[in-house]
């Protein structure tokens, strides 16, 4: 009976250090980015084992936050300290995206006049996994906190694009160091994408519609060194970059500088020195390209451009990993134009020759064919205008 009271008392001691003990080993690993495995949570289909001085040999699995299998074993969170636990990407991975810097971003669109945001999710394929058009920045407000959640277990990117009524909006993406500081006195906005990779935003009040417009923002791009075929949308700051070329080691979109309420006009851009000349009214020559198709249309005969040649004229990516797609599916479709081709027949024939208007059919990019082989078309008029044809 003395006995059984003893170890009475000795649980007694005992219990209440342990308790303290495990909450707050799982308080603190909590706040360094991760929890401890917990009964009737989904896991994944491979094993864990034990170690670092757990002594039970049995295997436990990780509460999923990747779907496909990893190959390999990895010690159990609960066998980690914190530090250790987060150097392995599967847990270095489980960042909770910043509602705040998100907000910000929001803010300072709205304070140039944006009113309205297209929302769109993609996956880390680009593929479109939603679209939410013409949202608020209340609705935006009320939708976010609910939608952060899931992006990092999912690898979802968050997109808008700001319209307004009273304001265009010029997107200099792609900018290293040398043009964010070329432009920071004109941008409102400057967010980073990627390490070394910037996106400034210019408003802009009193600009025409049409193709003053396009013109003009396309001379603005051209001064500023930017990509000249930005989409106008962007990834939401406070976000992770989900992108397979940046796996294992996702960037996050960060706010660099903001200007709330700063609206540039043509004149500032120009004092500024952000417009590059309009082309000259003599375009330089067209070198002639081998024919790659003929067809016939009555009397008249039309010829396709040779797409390799193009393929092979056109200039490096900026990723250095072989010739700029973009920019050899544009003069393509330029040179088509020139010879006769509508904008439908250009845009259909482009899907048959570049394997990258194909991946943008195969990412629901419908629109990419189209509207290169507008740009392309428009190119061509300009030039047949400057030498007065």
């Amino acid at each position: 009976m003395n006995k059984e009271f003893e170890y009475f008392k000795l649980w007694i001691l005992i219990t209440p250090s342990l308790i303290f003990n495990t909450l707050h080993l799982e308080s603190q690993a909590h706040n360094e980015g991760f929890r401890f495995p917990r009964k009737g949570s989904p896991f994944l289909d491979y094993p864990m084992k034990h170690g670092g001085g757990c002594t039970a040999s049995v295997t436990c699995k990780r509460k999923a936050f990747e779907r496909q299998p990893i190959s390999r074993s990895v010690p159990c969170a609960a066998c980690m300290s914190p530090d250790m636990a987060l150097s392995y990407s599967p847990y270095k991975e489980r960042r909770v995206p910043s509602l705040s810097e998100a907000l910000r971003m929001l803010k300072t669109f709205a304070s140039v006049g944006a009113t309205r945001f297209d929302l769109t999710h993609t996956n880390i394929e680009g593929e479109k996994r939603g679209f939410r058009p013409q949202q608020s920045m209340h609705q935006l407000s009320n939708s976010l906190p609910k939608l952060f959640p899931g992006t990092t277990a999912r690898r979802n990117n968050i997109i808008v694009r700001p319209c307004g009524d009273h304001v265009h909006f010029i997107q200099l993406d792609d900018l290293d160091e040398a043009a964010v500081s070329r432009v920071g006195e004109a941008a409102f906005l400057t967010i980073e994408t990627s390490p070394g990779n910037h996106q400034a935003w210019i408003a802009m009040s009193s600009l025409p519609q049409g193709e003053h417009a396009k013109d003009f923002v396309r001379r603005v791009r051209k001064a500023a060194g930017a990509d000249p075929s930005a989409s106008g949308a962007t990834r939401v700051a406070g976000t992770t970059n989900y992108k397979r070329k940046y796996e294992p080691d996702f960037p996050e979109v960060t706010i660099i500088a903001t200007a709330p309420d700063r609206i540039m006009t043509a004149a500032q851009l120009e004092a500024l020195g952000l417009v590059a000349p309009a082309e000259p009214d003599k375009a330089s020559p067209v070198i002639p390209l081998r024919p790659h198709r003929r067809e016939h249309t009555g009397s008249r005969e039309r010829q396709w451009p040779d797409y390799e040649r193009c393929v092979a004229g056109a200039p490096a990516s900026k990723e250095g990993d072989g010739p700029d797609r973009s920019m050899a599916d544009f003069f393509w479709c330029m040179l088509a134009a020139q010879r006769g081709w509508t904008i439908e027949e250009i845009a259909s024939k482009l899907l048959e020759v570049s394997e990258k208007a194909q991946e943008r059919v195969r990412l629901r990019d419908e629109g990419y064919a189209l509207v290169t082989a507008q740009n392309g078309a428009d190119a061509a008029r300009r030039r047949q205008q400057g030498r007065g044809e």
